[in-house]
Parts: structure tokens; C-alpha cells; sequence
């Protein structure tokens, strides 16, 4: 359904980016912040998937910063790789793509940002700073090391209950701020 079309950041900095139009009229729009993996088969299949249900979706390229092409299945070895990728890029550049993912679909209405493992802060991130109408965080485990920043719009947050890759403790935090 969707294919890959390229944006520019306010840096200048250009990426590509899934872009999915919605079926039939435009219910909004929704920004898919990827998991560590990038913006592989299962994120194409998502955004499909949300255009399918009548959403103009995009899910930017975020590791285009540091090389196009980016994509990885779910091994140990590409968790790894993904790891060491998402440590080389700032926030402050990941939301500046971003913000031009959301500018580029703002036209079919409502703006969501969708966020997966990494995506997850990155949709918190975005609640916070960009203008979005609301924020879902499926898995993110960085959000309770940032608390301190407050959502000028809803999130909704998403956790599993055998997630052993995120603390209960940190879970407990973020409900205590919901």
C-alpha cells in the first residue's frame, strides 16, 4: 500500500519515510516512532495496516541519520545492532524528523504519534514537544528516566506484564504521573 518518499528536516538533514495514504477519506493522521529494528517489513505492515482503518500514516526513517537502508529482524545480534544504532542519535534530531513527518501529514486532521520500544519515548518525547494531539507508547522502558519533562497532550501507555525488559518499578512511575 504505502511507499517510501523523502522528507527534510529543518537541518536539512533528508530521510525517507514510509508514507501509507488511509483508505478512503482521511480519519487523521498517525506518526509511527519505529522500534530499534527500523523501519522494516513489520513497521510497512503496521502503517498499512493504520491507513487500512482510514489514517494517512508515515514512519520516518529515524536511523537515515546515520546510514539509509536501515532495517533489521529480531535476532539477539540485530537487538544488539539496533542498540548500538539508536545510541549513536540524539533526541534533538530525532524529533527534527520528526516534526517533519508530522508537518508532511498535519493536512488529514488530528496528528497521533505512535511509538514502539524506542518509538515508545520517542511518542512521549513528542507529546511533550512537538504539536501533536496525542501520544501512544507501546514498551517504553526510557520514559521513566524522563519524567521530569510533562505531556502537554495525552499519552497512552502500553506495557507487558512479562516484560523483563522493563522494570515494574519504572511502570509504577509513569502510572503515578498518568
Amino acid at each position: 500500500m504505502g511507499e517510501f518518499t523523502t522528507l527534510m528536516a529543518r537541518d536539512g538533514h533528508e530521510f525517507n519515510a514510509w508514507l501509507t495514504p488511509a483508505s478512503g477519506g482521511a480519519r487523521g493522521a498517525i506518526v509511527i516512532a519505529q522500534e530499534i529494528f527500523g523501519v522494516n517489513h513489520h513497521i510497512r505492515a503496521v502503517a498499512d495496516g493504520f491507513a487500512a482503518d482510514g489514517y494517512l500514516v508515515i514512519a520516518p526513517c529515524l536511523y537515515d541519520r546515520i546510514r539509509r537502508g536501515i532495517e533489521l529482524g529480531y535476532t539477539p545480534a540485530d537487538t544488539q545492532e539496533g542498540r548500538g544504532y539508536r545510541m549513536q542519535l540524539t533526541r534533538a534530531k530525532t524529533l527534527l524528523d520528526l516534526a517533519a513527518s508530522i508537518n508532511v501529514v498535519r493536512h488529514a486532521g488530528r496528528v497521533a504519534v505512535i511509538g514502539y520500544c524506542w518509538g515508545g519515548p520517542l511518542a512521549y518525547f513528542s507529546a511533550c514537544e512537538l504539536p501533536v494531539n496525542c501520544a501512544v507508547a507501546y514498551y517504553g522502558g526510557q520514559i521513566a528516566q524522563h519524567l521530569d519533562k510533562t505531556p502537554k497532550r495525552p499519552v497512552m501507555y502500553h506495557f507487558g506484564e512479562r516484560d523483563t525488559y522493563i522494570p515494574p518499578a519504572d511502570v509504577e512511575k509513569i502510572r503515578a504521573i498518568s
